[in-house]
């Protein structure tokens, strides 16, 4: 894999998340938005993307990535069950916004592309899950969770309404509703 320059990097996630940011009045869906575009916006050549990036969708998730990483931490330096209740709520701040938007979309898309979403997986589901599953298992060591739970089971619970309410626009991202939700899980996986 060729070595890209951190300016051209910055440059081809910056054009990308301005094309598609849909506070901007000449946005493009991610359906609509092309390899082409995002050169033309970046002043990079096409081929400078392919060679970093397979596809358009590749791009969109790291130039996601970029954005959400930072905005809905996954702290270690917290009690593990502070740290769920704090990125669950940072998550649904971000999904109430433009990105859970986008985050629909990644998703629309990858229903009908396999490697869309095997790439979605690899980047974004796959390391996000374990690191939820890590911060559970911690809960259990720390007693605050049941230990005969398994972590992947807890995570799919207390995620499952934010993706629910993302996709299917119905209820509520605000705080109050998130942690009502959040806190029904935590009473039934609580260890007694």
């Amino acid at each position: 894999m060729a070595l890209r320059s951190e300016h051209s990097r910055q440059s081809i996630l910056q054009a990308t998340m301005k094309l598609i940011d849909e506070r901007s009045p000449d946005s493009v869906t991610v359906q609509q938005l092309s390899i082409e575009g995002i050169a033309r916006e970046a002043g990079v050549s096409k081929t400078t993307i392919y060679r970093w990036w397979p596809n358009k969708a590749d791009v969109v998730i790291d130039t996601f990535l970029e954005h959400h990483i930072l905005a809905t931490p996954v702290r270690e330096d917290l009690p593990a069950i502070e740290a769920m209740r704090e990125h669950i709520v940072a998550l649904a701040n971000v999904y109430s916004g433009f990105e859970g938007r986008l985050m629909v979309q990644l998703l629309a898309e990858a229903q009908y592309d396999a490697d869309t979403l095997e790439s979605f997986k690899r980047h974004f589901w796959r390391p996000r899950r374990e690191a939820v599953a890590r911060l559970i298992e911690r809960a259990q060591a720390e007693g605050s969770l049941r230990d005969d739970l398994q972590p992947e089971s807890i995570a799919e619970t207390i995620y499952s309404p934010l993706y629910f309410r993302l996709l299917f626009q119905e209820g509520s991202f605000e705080t109050d509703a998130v942690l009502a939700g959040f806190d029904l899980v935590m009473q039934g996986a609580a260890r007694r």
